[in-house]
């Protein structure tokens, strides 16, 4: 690498982060998400202007680990990473097996071997890895923003009450909006990166 490239690296101190975009969240997938289809759209709008500013991008792909896992069960289809977010050469891959994206990765040194300061974050589950990746982040230092209309979730049951996944999404952006993460639209994003 040279010295202007390792130079240009580290005055882009944003990342964009996509978590788990990945064909068991699609429709006919082990886990289909509500708005997943759209969400994803959203991500790539972020990813192709990331690509196109120079601001580095990190995939990251749950692979499940747990015993009797239903979806992104190693070697399947649904467990690769949706053909509309796919990375190019270049971009990393981060493989977790937990919804803390740097919980067991090598998530953290490849963001401190880029001097990142600012993480762009988005994919799924709003409620889950998106939720725990953001508060891990935020707590190891990071300025952290979530693009939410590039975020999808799920219906939840809880105490024999369905809570629609639109009501699990904006529970989960209004509590990482303080202090956790600035929260955004791909609309207002994506000329920022």
């Amino acid at each position: 690498m040279s010295q202007a490239t390792m130079e240009s690296e580290a005055e882009n101190a944003t990342c964009l982060i996509l978590v788990d975009l990945q064909n068991d969240y699609f429709p006919g997938g082990s886990m289909e998400l509500v708005g997943m289809v759209e969400a994803t759209a959203n991500a790539k709008l972020l990813l192709e202007q990331a690509r196109k500013s120079g601001t580095p991008v990190i995939h990251i792909q749950h692979i499940a680990a747990r015993p009797g896992a239903t979806f992104f069960v190693p070697g399947t289809d649904g467990a690769e990473i949706n053909p509309v977010a796919e990375p190019v050469a270049g971009e990393s891959i981060v493989v977790k097996n937990f919804p803390n994206s740097f919980r067991g990765t090598s998530l953290l040194e490849l963001l401190a071997a880029r001097q990142v300061k600012d993480l762009v974050i988005c994919g799924a589950m709003s409620h889950m890895c998106i939720d725990a990746t953001t508060r891990a982040a935020f707590d190891l230092g990071f300025n952290c923003t979530v693009v939410a209309d590039a975020c999808a979730t799920r219906d939840l049951q809880f105490q024999g009450r369905t809570v629609k996944a639109a009501d699990v999404h904006a529970s989960f952006m209004a509590a990482l909006a303080i202090p956790y993460a600035k929260i955004v639209t791909t609309k207002e994003m994506v000329h920022q990166i």
